[in-house]
């Protein structure tokens, strides 16, 4: 593989998958309290690893970051706890929404880097081969949590705003999902 640190950096973006399980035991409240904490607890560990070498989290940061003010793990979490925040009372929504978050992301920056060919209009940095990747990541996680037809539409959404948005997406893919979600929900109930 070319990109290995890309590869390595979108592994261990998808390993928030765990704070999807674990929602599956606690609630909405616990998992914003989590989420917030994690953000907290990265910050610290952020900064201290400009200063000091921290076993192994230094080794993680070092390893994956793109330039040394990146802090996309933070938005990550921020992402999730403004997502538990808002669509917690529907948890199919704010899981599906952070799983299309995790495994689109992750799976379309490993595809894209390694096999994108054809550039996305508008967007010569992304890749079709890495914005179908997405999607097809993205639709088949949330099926656990939602019916095709709103899996799709989750995955679609996460996809164009993964594609598009000139802001972090670690925080407005996840709430750009789950607000698609909430209105084909109310538009299209099932």
């Amino acid at each position: 593989m070319r990109y290995r640190r890309e590869f390595f950096r979108q592994l261990i973006h998808a390993t928030g998958i765990v704070f999807v399980v674990l929602a599956g035991y606690l609630d909405t409240p616990s998992m914003i309290i989590i989420s917030l904490g994690a953000a907290i607890c990265g910050e610290i560990i952020f900064q201290l690893d400009r200063r000091f070498y921290i076993p192994f989290f230094s080794g993680i940061l070092r390893g994956c970051r793109r330039d040394d003010t990146e802090r996309g793990f933070i938005y990550y979490f921020i992402g999730m706890a403004l997502t538990y925040s808002l669509f917690g009372s529907n948890l199919a929504v704010a899981n599906a929404s952070i799983i299309i978050l995790t495994l689109g992301d992750s799976l379309s920056t490993i595809i894209g880097r390694e096999y994108g060919k054809h550039p996305l209009p508008l967007k010569p940095d992304k890749s079709i081969e890495g914005s179908a990747a997405f999607l097809a990541a993205g639709f088949i996680g949330s099926l656990f949590f939602l019916e095709p037809v709103y899996a799709f539409t989750g995955a679609l959404t996460g996809m164009l705003v993964e594609a598009y948005t000139p802001v972090e997406d670690n925080i407005v893919i996840p709430l750009a999902t789950g607000v698609a979600l909430m209105l084909y929900m109310g538009l299209h109930p099932l």
